[in-house]
């Protein structure tokens, strides 16, 4: 067997199950397979393997399932591909074959269904990987930052990195030669998850992703151009075989496979007592008419039952783009969908929904903040925002003066949401780390050397 190309990635990991994303390579004489083999941590008896045969339509990868594993434990694992000359050959019947393994070993946890125990995660957006001529121009400037989250990962331990949006930009050239085919997105994506320090954080800690702009392109989808059907359409297919298919979108078939057939790109997930709901800002949006929306009615519905209904400690909300604060010169925000936003915070606050905090990215500049209102005192929810993981010379950071802080958000019937600076507006590559234990949360900005610059805590009720 061989390493992978791509990966291992730790996608999607539950008490009972993890999903693991592995790339090989073609080979026109054989069929491709791709290999997983398990065991718990101190055991020498390592599982019979997982296999799955490799497929061009998605680049030569799949997402492979560990099913049936123990809550809150230590698991070590192995990964490859191989060929086979024989065309016959199925997932089941390469198991029949004696494989030399990978040397590498990669170990993770399973989730633990405890309740009230310290739980910490990263989160993340917007790293630029700039290529020329498909090769990684300086790429240990955009890799750098993954090994300051690993390190935090072996001291402190993770329970998930969560990137909210611009893991890669599929239109860094679109000036002067623009990307839209399939095989040069794919290879932007296998040059971005290929570096070394991403790849070895991403094989051991559980990893979820979510799409924003640069995944398509620069402020989609308002500035989508009529011939640009074939870049949506390849960008997605790349989208789904290298960010979506480890994540809890896919449904899990009674084989144990991911199903292929997707519905929709949002999702949730949960750590015991936190919840998580991530949303899909991008590719739902109605920009015109009576009825503007960033979600569509069906995510919007998901979202408040799912307000409504948690019972969860905290509950954490994903929008690659900010809820708040607005952006002073801004028409791709929740600014511009004001109704839709304004619903959303009428359900927690007419359900006296508590802890609900708002994670984005996106803005290539980094903040807490909270938003209170004037005729319901208990009212609170916060928004910690994080960005950039790495910029590029050609955009600006972000910083205060380009935001409404301290004012106003939105006014609804006699009542009106006013906004709170709670840090100062980080303006440098950087990731934040929430910690929750007891009744706080604290958020701390790492920048690219892992050095913490600044900080807030948040009081949960």
């Amino acid at each position: 067997m061989i390493s992978p190309t791509v990966g291992p990635i730790l996608g999607f990991t539950t008490s009972r199950h993890a999903r693991i994303f592995v790339r090989g390579e073609a080979d026109n004489n054989g069929a491709v397979f791709a290999g997983i083999r398990h065991r718990k941590a101190g055991d020498s008896q390592w599982s019979a393997g997982v296999f799955s045969r490799l497929s061009p339509e998605f680049d030569m990868s799949d997402t492979l399932v560990l099913n049936n594993l123990l809550n809150d434990t230590h698991y070590e694992y192995q990964a490859g591909w191989f060929t086979t000359s024989s065309p016959g050959h199925t997932p089941e019947t390469v198991k029949q074959i004696a494989l030399q393994w990978p040397a590498t070993v990669y170990t993770f946890k399973t989730d633990s269904t405890a309740r009230n125990r310290t739980r910490r995660y990263v989160i993340g957006s917007c790293r630029y990987l700039r290529l020329t001529a498909g090769i990684p121009s300086a790429p240990h400037l955009g890799d750098e930052i993954f090994a300051s989250i690993h390190a935090l990962a072996r001291k402190q331990g993770l329970d998930a990195v969560v990137m909210t949006g611009d893991q890669v930009y599929v239109d860094d050239l679109n000036i002067v030669a623009p990307d839209s085919d399939y095989p040069a997105i794919t290879r932007k994506y296998r040059a971005a998850f290929g570096q070394p320090n991403i790849r070895s954080l991403m094989a051991r800690t559980p990893t979820y992703m979510i799409l924003d702009d640069h995944e398509i392109e620069d402020n989609w989808p308002a500035n989508r151009g009529n011939g640009d059907r074939a870049l949506y359409n390849n960008a997605m297919r790349a989208y789904e075989a290298y960010q979506c298919s480890h994540g809890p979108a896919h449904e899990l078939q009674p084989d144990g496979r991911i199903n292929r057939n997707l519905t929709r790109y949002w999702y949730t997930f949960a750590n015991a007592d936190i919840d998580w709901f991530v949303m899909d800002c991008r590719t739902e949006r109605i920009l015109s008419g009576r009825d503007k929306r960033m979600i569509d009615v069906v995510q919007e519905q998901a979202l408040l039952k799912w307000l409504i209904n948690s019972t969860a400690k905290v509950r954490f909300i994903v929008s690659s783009v900010m809820l708040m604060p607005d952006q002073r010169r801004d028409n791709d925000g929740w600014k511009a969908f004001a109704a839709q936003r304004n619903r959303i915070l009428e359900t927690i606050r007419s359900n006296a929904i508590k802890n609900v905090v708002f994670v984005s990215g996106d803005i290539h500049g980094s903040l807490c903040c909270h938003l209170t209102h004037d005729m319901s005192p208990d009212f609170i929810v916060h928004s910690v925002v994080s960005s950039p993981l790495c910029n590029t010379r050609l955009l600006p950071y972000a910083n205060v003066r380009d935001l409404i802080v301290n004012a106003p958000l939105t006014s609804v019937g006699a009542g009106t949401y006013s906004l709170h600076l709670d840090s100062r507006v980080v303006s440098e590559d950087n990731f934040a780390c929430l910690t929750i234990t007891g009744q706080q949360l604290k958020v701390d900005f790492h920048n690219n050397k892992g050095r913490i610059i600044e900080s807030a805590t948040i009081a949960l009720k």
